[in-house]
């Protein structure tokens, strides 16, 4: 079955009692037991599990490939129980380039339990190898990432975790499953902030994990997600289901639109640098054009800004994309890591960052428009030269 029709017919069926194509929404909090006290249907409390939650997690892990998804209340909520699987005294390596509540997290709640965190350039596999300890037990990559759109490589991330006896776990929201698949180049553990690509209409937050196999860990993510209970309602899982069924195509318009609109950023006078995996220029183009099967839509630039008596003069970071959903990087300050670190910070994540957005139709109000964004600034970004978007729009099927 393909992708596409996957996305539409996976847990789902008739209903039973109406025939009602579309899946009716289960609001009930309690289920009947049967006379010997049983449940035979499978439900129990809400909390533990409900029909819509159960017909979202079937679908997204008949998407990614996996043996099976678990879904939670927001991404941030799917990493939280994605590190529960650490104990005191494990040793965790992130990288230092990610989604800022990610490192937020890590820093606030992670450390907090025992667990000691190192952040390496996880695109640079001799930085993992310098930051591993013995105690390592989880290698979390997020590829491409937030904001310069960095690629990973999942494979050799994969044979180096196992290699030394620990799990391979990616956050692949920026691909999502119709670019990109973890688990087939070996990764144990996806996550999804379900929030973005995969609802893709700003009215719903959500997050996911997918596992690759059965195994202890699903068996603690269940007992995490079912008593953590940080779990979403059943409105919100029916939600991110029905969006489910447009995913392939909003993705696809979205690929092509953000590759038009780097290749029309790449030949702008006041753009001194465009991060897009599709750009010959971007040094992870190669590793993506094997790696996902299309480049994505997210770009990030460094815009520079003509209202240097405010700022300076100095370039600024930007992020644009091609959906108004992933309008999601916040006005913070960056991070300032209080973790073992195998290199410099300084580099990594600009101090604020608002973004650009642009519907997957809006092109041309986008490129008539002038750039006007006003950002503190980031320092010691790659130099990217004026390379036109190649390949961009290709989609591998």
């Amino acid at each position: 079955m393909k992708p596409e029709t996957l996305a539409v017919h996976a847990a789902r069926r008739p209903d039973a009692d109406t025939g009602a194509v579309a899946t009716p929404i289960h609001l009930s909090t309690t289920f009947e037991r049967a006379p010997d006290g049983s449940y035979p249907l499978g439900f129990n409390y809400a909390r533990a599990d409900n029909p819509n939650r159960r017909a979202l997690e079937r679908t997204i892990a008949a998407l990614e490939s996996g043996h099976e998804a678990l879904c939670f209340a927001s991404g941030t909520a799917a990493s939280m129980a994605a590190f529960s699987l650490l104990a005191p005294g494990d040793h965790l390596i992130a990288p230092r380039e990610c989604y800022y509540g990610t490192l937020k997290q890590l820093r606030e709640l992670v450390a907090r339990t025992g667990v000691r965190i190192s952040l390496a350039d996880t695109w640079d596999i001799a930085s993992v190898e310098g930051a591993w300890t013995a105690a390592t037990r989880m290698l979390w990559i997020e590829t491409p990432s937030n904001p310069r759109l960095l690629v990973t490589d999942i494979a050799a991330s994969a044979a180096l975790a196992h290699g030394r006896g620990a799990i391979l776990a990616v956050d692949s929201t920026f691909a999502t499953p119709v670019l990109q698949r973890p688990l087939e180049l070996g990764a144990d553990l996806v996550m999804h902030s379900t929030t973005k690509f995969l609802a893709g209409h700003s009215d719903v937050t959500g997050g996911a994990l997918v596992v690759r196999q059965p195994g202890p860990a699903l068996e603690s993510l269940r007992l995490y997600q079912a008593q953590a209970g940080a779990v979403p309602s059943p409105f919100d899982c029916w939600l991110i289901r029905r969006s489910l069924m447009t995913l392939h195509h909003r993705v696809r318009a979205q690929v092509a639109t953000a590759a038009e609109l780097a290749a029309w950023l790449d030949g702008q006078p006041r753009v001194e640098r465009v991060f897009y995996p599709g750009l010959v220029s971007h040094p992870g183009h190669e590793l993506a054009a094997r790696q996902m099967s299309g480049y994505g839509a997210m770009i990030s630039f460094v815009h520079l800004n003509n209202r240097s008596q405010s700022l300076r003069g100095t370039p600024s970071i930007s992020a644009i994309t091609a959906i108004v959903i992933l309008a999601v990087m916040s006005r913070t300050k960056s991070p300032r890591s209080r973790f073992a670190t195998s290199s410099s910070t300084s580099r990594v994540i600009p101090s604020r960052s608002v973004p650009r957005t642009a519907a997957t139709h809006a092109v041309g109000s986008v490129t008539s428009g002038p750039l006007d964004v006003v950002h503190e600034p980031a320092s010691a970004l790659p130099t990217a030269t004026a390379e036109s978007c190649t390949n961009s729009r290709r989609l591998r099927s």
